[in-house]
């Protein structure tokens, strides 16, 4: 891959992505097409993360209760657990890339059959996860 293609491809902006999105999107266009596709890629993800664990086994779960009891926020922070164990193998990050890609497009369609903008939604969601921080308890 050219240093160019690279550049474009680390860069690309979420207005350029939407535009895209319009210019391709045909067979699903109906509102209706596009939340059952957003649904149904969202299943296709947790079905992926799923796999990953049962089936290829790159990755472990292991849940365990989150311990709330400290003293501050920060402390709660930086004691959170993910529960996962291991990296995602090249395969399974792979198909969770394709997977997660394709869930961006329906939702960037969303976006554009409702005329919103993705960038100014990240934008807001940016702005207020960072003017709350680790208040914003998401």
């Amino acid at each position: 891959m050219d240093t160019s293609n690279a550049y474009v491809q680390k860069n690309l902006s979420c207005d350029a992505f939407q535009n895209q999105v319009d210019e391709v999107l045909i067979r699903h266009k109906s509102i209706l097409d596009i939340m059952t596709k957003l649904d149904e890629y969202n299943s296709r993800i947790n079905r992926a993360v799923a796999k990953s664990v049962t089936s290829c086994g790159c990755v472990e779960v292991n849940a365990t209760k989150q311990d709330y009891n400290k003293d501050s926020l920060e402390e709660i922070k930086n004691n959170m657990k993910d529960h996962i164990n291991g990296n995602l193998c090249t395969v399974c990050e792979e198909i969770l890339q394709e997977e997660i890609g394709a869930y961006l497009f329906y939702l960037a369609a969303l976006c554009n059959a409702l005329d919103i903008s993705l960038s100014d939604a990240l934008m807001k969601e940016y702005s207020n996860i960072k003017a709350l921080g680790i208040f914003s308890l998401k």
